[in-house]
């Protein structure tokens, strides 16, 4: 069993930064794919960025510039560094990841959620 656990979030005005940090642990062999994901009240869940095994990444037009995606291979944790923070990125966010475990099997894990609240 893999277990996601999600920190850094929290209140800031626009234009601060915060960084969250999603660390996995438990029997993984290697992470393929990880992803951020953010959700506002009544609002669908949205995929912030992306960053592939090989370390290429992609983001979401709306934080372009903004937002970098990271990893820790080491570690087993991913980071996502937020600048220039605005009202509209006010949600709870997600880590999403894609791993194998020593066991060769691929699996698929979600994390707890933190909550970012971007004041004006």
């Amino acid at each position: 069993q893999v277990q996601l656990v999600e920190s850094g979030g929290g209140l800031v005005q626009a234009g601060g930064s915060l960084r969250l940090s999603c660390a996995a642990s438990g029997n993984i062999l290697n992470i393929n794919v990880v992803e951020w994901y953010r959700q506002a009240p009544e609002k669908p869940r949205e995929l912030v960025a992306r960053i592939y095994s090989e370390g290429s990444t992609s983001y979401a037009d709306s934080v372009k510039g903004r937002f970098t995606i990271s990893r820790d291979n080491a570690k087993d944790t991913a980071y996502l560094q937020m600048n220039s923070l605005e009202p509209e990125d006010t949600g709870v966010y997600y880590c999403h990841v894609d791993l194998i475990t020593w066991s060769r099997r691929p699996e698929e894990y979600w994390g707890q959620g933190t909550q970012v609240t971007v004041s004006s």
